[in-house]
């Protein structure tokens, strides 16, 4: 348990390193992330939501991504699509951005609601 415990201080203070005056908000982040959770930062443009993100992907080596929502995005750009590959004479699956460690949904509220379904929901225990 203090592994784990030194390992979360360690990248607090990486994150906060790169992000200034938001030393609160940082420790609910990791809060969040330890317990498997998902978080939803709200704050003025410009305030460094994005570069928290990508600080803590870079701190705990996690494959981070960023999608910027607008009405024309589609599910399938999240879950990710078959195509026909000629050559093969099979479908290949493309991986959408949902797959990787981190993802930053970028105005979420812009997409549609059909879009906005293609995200994992959390299981109920």
């Amino acid at each position: 348990m203090k592994d784990l415990r030194n390992k979360a201080q360690e990248v607090i203070e990486q994150v906060n390193r790169y992000v200034l005056g938001k030393k609160p908000e940082v420790r609910e982040v990791m809060i969040a992330i330890l317990a498997g959770g998902h978080v939803l930062l709200e704050d003025m443009p410009g305030v460094g939501k994005t570069t928290m993100a990508v600080a803590f992907s870079k701190s705990m080596g996690l494959e981070c991504r960023r999608v910027q929502f607008t009405p024309d995005v589609m599910p399938s750009d999240l879950t990710g699509f078959s195509i026909y590959q000629r050559e093969k004479g099979e479908f290949v699956y493309q991986k959408g951005s949902l797959f990787c460690n981190l993802l930053l949904a970028d105005e979420l509220n812009r997409a549609s609601p059909k879009t906005q379904s293609a995200f994992p929901q959390k299981k109920k225990v």
